[in-house]
């Protein structure tokens, strides 16, 4: 923690600084933070959340706080900070809000969604091209980037172990549409240059398996070791090396958010993201001639006319079936977590009622 000494300032005007400013601080932040001026409260970003307590960076350094009340808080919040005066620990008192959030469904099943990064501008979605890319896996995280908010990006990395390269980038953009694909070798520096343009100046959080080459990425664009960097196993598959979600600041004045490698990229609430990931098949839907086509076997289906045509891969629809059905699964999930809750506050406020004498008369 920053030895500095942090003053609670009491006056109307907004300690603010180049500090800030580098992790994305600007004048709507400002506004939104103005209501909390004058109350000995100040505002500071959320670097890392480590169980009961989170790094945050303020004007005058970083700050290892407490959870306030409310919304837990996340990698990339903008919080509102208490020191207190007595010497009591720092805790987060509010949150600012949310630009964009990156959420998935939970690994274990739960209903609820697990929140990955919020605040972030671009997501780049790391494919290494040590191995064909699975355009599935693809297709997920695209529709996790989409449905977050934030602009999408893929980058195709560890390019110098692909004799394809090029050919490989084409079946990737078939299916990335609308988001721009970037070739990158850490080996040969080769799409760097083009990552660090993308890069300038925003928050950028990477998602993708373990052993893609996110956090040797990551080391690349901050121009040193930011993260340990672990060899992929003999099954191909990669090692956890980033554990936690960190934001790192990069030389160009972005901030970069290295999040742990995901093996399983589960669906939540991406109904908008599922539209833009397969926005060739939601244009075809529009000519169908039943509005509640299954893109079964109905007569008058646009979307089969186009696969019969050659115009539209078998792979893609099948691939759009099976997030769909998940998307729709874990939201019939949501929605009986969330009558459950309801019907157990419904219960106890009626057992207090029981509780509580009655009025007399």
């Amino acid at each position: 923690m920053s030895s500095q000494k942090h003053t609670r300032s009491s006056s109307s005007s907004l300690p603010t600084s180049d500090v800030l400013a580098a992790y994305g601080w600007d004048a709507e932040r400002d506004s939104e933070f103005a209501p909390y001026l004058g109350h000995g409260l100040i505002p500071g970003r959320i670097a890392r959340v480590d169980r009961s307590l989170c790094e945050v960076v303020t004007a005058d350094g970083t700050v290892r706080a407490a959870h306030g009340g409310g919304d837990l808080p996340c990698t990339g919040d903008w919080a509102v900070l208490d020191i207190p005066d007595d010497g009591r620990e720092p805790f987060v008192a509010a949150l600012l809000t949310r630009r964009t959030s990156l959420v998935r469904s939970q690994a274990s099943g739960r209903s609820a969604g697990q929140v990955l990064a919020v605040n972030v501008d671009l997501i780049g979605a790391v494919v290494p091209l040590d191995t064909p890319p699975d355009l599935g896996r693809l297709e997920r995280l695209l529709t996790l980037a989409w449905e977050s908010g934030a602009r999408p990006l893929v980058i195709l990395t560890k390019a110098d172990l692909a004799a394809d390269a090029d050919d490989l980038r084409a079946d990737v953009e078939a299916v990335a549409m609308g988001v721009d694909v970037v070739v990158a070798s850490t080996v040969t520096g080769a799409g760097l240059d083009v990552l660090d343009a993308y890069t300038a100046g925003r928050t950028v959080a990477l998602i993708g398996t373990s052993g893609a080459g996110k956090s040797t990425l990551a080391n690349a664009l901050a121009g040193t070791e930011v993260t340990a960097v672990q060899a992929v196993r003999g099954d191909g598959k990669g090692r956890h090396t980033t554990t936690w979600r960190e934001l790192v600041p990069l030389p160009n004045g972005g901030v970069l958010v290295d999040t742990p490698g995901m093996r399983g990229v589960g669906m939540y609430d991406v109904g908008e993201g599922l539209d833009r990931t397969f926005s060739d098949i939601d244009a075809l839907v529009a000519d169908c001639r039943f509005a509640d086509c299954t893109h079964d076997s109905e007569p008058g289906c646009a979307v089969l006319a186009a696969i019969e045509a050659g115009e539209l891969p078998q792979r893609r629809l099948d691939s759009y079936r099976k997030l769909l059905r998940e998307a729709r699964w874990m939201a019939s999930r949501e929605d009986h977590r969330i009558r459950a809750e309801r019907a157990r506050e419904w219960k106890m406020i009626h057992k207090e009622m029981r509780r509580s004498p009655s009025p007399k008369k």
